[in-house]
């Protein structure tokens, strides 16, 4: 971004915050646009730098309503073998799981598919794989395993606890709408010190997104995913890895992650 256009940028920005430095127009509660200077972080990664979380869990049932409340087994029978994102942000996607998952973890990938992006020549431990879709899970070559389970009817995971180095979640996390629950299942099979990676991109279907994710945009995405991760209480301060290939010229790809409490 040159001078003259961050500048312009910045006024835009400012004039839409008040006197706290809270935007007047989000409707999430605590959340503020990042400054967009120095250069360095991107905004996307300053998002959750000092976060102003409330005391209490801010979301009410309406905010995680769908357009399409029918049973998820009906939209989600018909495999789907294709990308929900663009080359190079599947290609972003793998290189970031190459610096942040060891060969040997074990790794749970929920709401999996035929493909979880992990690198060719990693060599994982135990990698399972919870969908919806059996056919598009039994085509995924990276799982030793894999189990089918509508996480919206019933979010508990079939697992024992402290089971994984590593949980991954691939596009999907706008489409669960039990987030309270799901991210308190995340922590208890992750291993102390286990860490789960959200990669969030601005794609989705629409009628299955829940409703605060389409009334919001990329950075109160990073803000929501990480208010997940802190009313859990299970896990560290959740960060943001901009990851994004080529802003404005492809997808963009956003890491939310957070490393569960070793105690």
């Amino acid at each position: 971004m040159g001078t003259v256009s961050l500048i312009i940028f910045s006024f835009m920005l400012f004039s839409t915050l008040d006197v706290t430095g809270f935007s007047m127009f989000s409707r999430l509660q605590g959340f503020r646009y990042p400054i967009p200077w120095p250069l360095g972080a991107t905004m996307a990664e300053r998002v959750l730098d000092s976060p102003q979380w409330t005391s209490e869990w801010p979301y009410s049932d309406e905010d995680f309503k769908r357009m399409d409340e029918t049973d998820d087994k009906i939209f989600y029978d018909q495999p789907r073998l294709c990308y929900h994102i663009d080359d190079a942000a599947v290609g972003a996607l793998t290189e970031y799981y190459q610096k942040n998952i060891k060969d040997d973890e074990d790794v749970l990938d929920i709401c999996s598919s035929w493909v979880s992006h992990y690198p060719k020549e990693w060599k994982g431990g135990n990698v399972v794989g919870l969908g919806m879709n059996e056919y598009e899970l039994s085509k995924n070559p990276q799982l030793t395993s894999y189990d089918t389970k509508d996480l919206n009817e019933d979010p508990t995971f079939p697992y024992k606890d402290e089971s994984f180095d590593k949980v991954t979640c691939v596009v999907s996390i706008d489409y669960l709408n039990k987030p309270k629950e799901i991210f308190t299942e995340i922590g208890r099979v992750l291993k102390p010190g286990g860490e789960c990676f959200l990669s969030m991109s601005n794609r989705c279907f629409p009628t299955k997104a829940f409703q605060i994710w389409l009334q919001t945009n990329d950075l109160e995405h990073i803000f929501i995913a990480g208010s997940f991760f802190h009313y859990s209480g299970l896990f560290e301060p959740p960060k943001c890895d901009d990851i994004s290939p080529n802003p404005g010229l492809s997808d963009p790809m956003y890491i939310v992650k957070a490393k569960r409490k070793s105690s």
